[in-house]
């Protein structure tokens, strides 16, 4: 598959593999004698370029290290089994994918899992259906797919990627499909995007796929450019506090704020000095000079459509009857870019203007999340309870990750900085009632890991 393990990944990782294969075993879940393949994908902490992946940003991110496994097992019968350790299995019908012996649309394999309580599966069988449409995966043999996973979902630390790209290696593996490290993670963008109808980026899965446990992983998303990786400094620690409020992909808000900076694209579109198809191209200096007064702050759907016409963005539609901010999600990614840039460039420096430096873009990032309206009172109040201990507690910054709208706060510090965390835990504790998890630590991504074959 192009995609050989290496031999440095780690403890942890190795471990992981044992508990995994025993849990196969003990609950008898796949037929003896018969090879299966297993993989497996870490979550991702972003550090910085979150909801700008979509507008072209440079992204920054760490892979945690808890990690989702998958292991698929080829079938002589004519079905997709699905099982998700602690959800009721899931089995479709191949006839149902393959209906007259070509793939079922995406529009289609949409429908089937938007009933709630088979929702989950689409970030599997989406999977499936991709492979058949994008690659031509027969789909006349079946095959049993059983998920276990640490990753916690709700978090904002990409659960459905790290199922989405530990499911489609396992797949591709098990079926001798040969695919490249970065297809599998635009295969799987494009499940979570048509399949599940999740509008995110792709940052999450080149992370999970691409993710190296001692440095921040850099991505240009022009679509999905890789860039050398970033060393954190061995006296630098990240953590993720989790806000205990649930974060959603797919929540109106997040849509509505993609929708609303591709809006904003198509406008400037018309006033710019170079065009772009990436909003994150502009500099803030053109932005502030000649741009900006072009945005009204909010704009209709009906007033955008009647004078512009579609966006460029395939995945958000401009609906009629619905008022979008375009000034501040246009804004948004511009401005990212820019703080992403410069927290690469100091990132490796160790004086103590340079850590203040990192620490304040972090918060300036958390800032223009809350004015696209994407924060939330959670991640507000770890924030500020960051700040409040500031960099004589050894922690530097702090900001909302990913989609933003609840989730988890990334945090950079010493890394003799973890009482302070511990601090800032109880704090929280006490103000809502809610413990944050704690997301500490690193581990390989889907690339270095590999793929193993086993028979229990």
């Amino acid at each position: 598959m192009g995609m050989a393990a290496r031999s440095d990944v780690g403890a942890n990782a190795t471990a992981g593999l044992t508990a995994f294969a025993d849990t196969l075993r003990e609950r008898q879940l796949f037929e003896r004698g018969a090879p299966l393949t297993i993989a497996r994908a870490p979550g991702r902490l972003d550090v910085m370029g979150g909801i700008a992946d979509y507008s072209g940003s440079l992204m920054l991110e760490r892979p945690i290290a808890e990690a989702t496994w998958a292991a698929v097992q080829r079938l002589d019968r004519p079905v997709l089994e699905v099982v998700s350790l602690g959800r009721p299995p899931y089995t479709i019908p191949l006839e149902t994918l393959v209906p007259a012996g070509a793939p079922v649309s995406y529009a289609e394999a949409r429908r089937m899992f938007a009933e709630s309580d088979r929702q989950w599966a689409a970030y599997i069988v989406g999977v499936f259906v991709v492979l058949a449409r994008e690659r031509g995966m027969p789909l006349s043999a079946g095959a049993r797919v059983v998920i276990a996973s640490q990753v916690p979902e709700g978090k904002g630390v990409s659960s459905s990627a790290a199922v989405e790209t530990a499911t489609m290696h396992a797949a591709a593996s098990a079926f001798a499909m040969s695919l490249q490290p970065r297809d599998v993670a635009l295969l799987c963008q494009t499940a979570e995007n048509r399949v599940a109808g999740a509008p995110c980026g792709v940052m999450d899965q080149m992370t999970c796929v691409f993710g190296d446990e001692h440095a921040l992983l850099a991505l240009l998303c022009q679509p999905a450019e890789l860039q050398p990786p970033v060393p954190i400094p061995g006296d630098i620690e990240l953590w993720g506090l989790d806000s205990g409020e649930r974060h959603a992909v797919g929540g109106s808000d997040y849509g509505a704020v993609r929708a609303g900076a591709f809006m904003g694209l198509r406008i400037l579109s018309e006033h710019m000095s170079v065009p772009t198809s990436y909003l994150a191209n502009v500099s803030p200096e053109e932005f502030e000079k000649s741009l900006v007064r072009h945005l009204p702050p909010e704009m209709s759907g009906d007033e955008f459509l009647d004078r512009y016409g579609r966006t460029a963005d395939t995945v958000t539609t401009v609906q009629r009857g619905r008022r979008y901010q375009v000034r501040a999600p246009t804004a948004h990614p511009i401005y990212e870019r820019r703080r992403a840039e410069t927290f690469r460039r100091l990132l490796p420096e160790s004086g103590r203007d340079a850590r203040r430096q990192l620490g304040e873009l972090m918060y300036e990032s958390h800032a223009s999340y809350g004015h696209c309206g994407l924060g939330s009172t959670g991640t507000d109040r770890l924030v500020a309870l960051v700040r409040a201990q500031g960099p004589d507690a050894g922690l530097y910054g702090a900001r909302i990750t990913g989609g933003g709208s609840g989730g988890t706060v990334a945090v950079i510090g010493r890394r003799e900085a973890a009482h302070a965390i511990a601090g800032i835990v109880d704090a929280y504790e006490q103000q809502t009632g809610y413990r944050p998890y704690v997301f500490a630590g690193s581990s390989p991504g889907v690339m270095a890991f590999g793929a193993r074959s086993i028979t229990l």
